[in-house]
């Protein structure tokens, strides 16, 4: 039995019948989970839909969630309308965006290279609309946030998932990759970050939009960021003349419209360096996502992620002890103990 299930159920029913007039059955489908605690089911009637979310009060910051959709939608970004809230419950009743994911549309058998080049394109559409927002009232992502971020690489990932414990050499030769990759993160300039812009968190609407979900953990922070999520997404990797393509059209579109003020390979190398510091996050995260909430179907992505960060790393000689450890200690290990845990 699941109780919270019901009750969200019995709520976003109530608040559709105050809306609508009509009675409503407390019905409610799956539509997905994700990689945080938060679920979302879908309630039909008469041929409209709802999307009815659980977000335990005591695990998620709703209050945060509401504020950040009622701003952007009042500057035209595309997220979905927040229709009723019940914060001491963690539940909400939000505007349908639908079923059609980015992510599968970019991997379709009828979608071609054009296609794929378009749909990113308007993507980059999307999130120039996003920087341009005001970003006073979001938290900072300052030093400390994005330290702890690229710990998670060394504590869950190595030691805990891989189970290889890194002499005092390594930690401080990554101690000293964190001190550049940080250096260079806050000298960009900053912007609205999403934090998780990439084609699972984007949906086709209708009229052509971009919607933006999962924007929760917005904060305000390097303008490359978001670029690199949706650019080099840990869940798929495009070729490299597509990529450059692409951060070439953003900065055009960026230097227009003034959120960057500097030449395109000062822009390559702050995208470069701020992928080294998302994909150690999300290398950690993916493997902290298996140990501790028992969500293994990220596993499967940690080579792609670790891939980015030693491919990149190799273009800068200042990472070159790094590119020596990835090839001698850890890619060995990584192979070695997710083939073996795959089989």
């Amino acid at each position: 039995m699941d109780q919270r299930r019901d009750s969200l159920a019995v709520w976003a029913a109530s608040q559709i019948s105050r809306l609508t007039g009509v009675d409503v059955p407390a019905e409610i489908e799956m539509v997905s989970g994700d990689a945080s605690f938060r679920r979302y089911f879908r309630l039909r009637l008469q041929g409209k839909s709802w999307v009815c979310v659980d977000a335990p009060a005591d695990k998620e910051d709703n209050p945060k969630f509401v504020r950040i959709a009622q701003s952007w939608r009042a500057h035209g970004v595309h997220v979905p309308e927040v229709i009723a809230t019940e914060y001491e419950q963690g539940f909400m009743l939000l505007e349908d965006f639908g079923d059609e994911i980015l992510w599968p549309a970019l991997h379709a058998e009828s979608t071609t290279a054009d296609d794929v080049r378009l749909l990113y394109q308007r993507s980059i559409d999307e999130l120039i609309a996003l920087q341009k927002l005001p970003h006073d009232d979001l938290p900072a992502y300052d030093d400390a946030l994005l330290r702890q971020e690229m710990a998670l690489f060394p504590d869950w990932l190595c030691e805990r998932q891989l189970g290889l414990l890194l002499s005092e050499t390594t930690r401080e030769m990554l101690k000293r990759v964190e001190l550049v990759l940080v250096d260079a993160a806050l000298s960009q300039p900053t912007v609205v970050v999403h934090r998780d812009f990439h084609s699972r968190n984007l949906m086709l609407c209708a009229d052509n939009k971009i919607g933006v979900i999962d924007f929760q953990d917005a904060v305000a922070g390097p303008v490359t960021y978001d670029l690199v999520s949706i650019l080099r997404d840990c869940y798929v990797r495009w070729p490299d003349e597509l990529v450059s393509d692409l951060v070439t059209s953003y900065w055009q579109a960026a230097t227009g419209a003034g959120i960057w003020n500097d030449s395109l390979e000062a822009l390559q190398r702050a995208f470069d360096l701020m992928g080294m510091q998302r994909h150690l996050k999300a290398a950690g995260i993916f493997a902290r996502l298996n140990l501790r909430d028992g969500k293994a179907g990220y596993m499967k992505d940690i080579p792609n992620t670790c891939r980015y960060l030693r491919d990149v790393a190799g273009r800068y000689p200042e990472f070159a002890e790094l590119c020596t450890w990835l090839d001698t200690e850890f890619l060995p290990v990584l192979a070695n103990k997710l083939t073996g845990s795959q089989t």
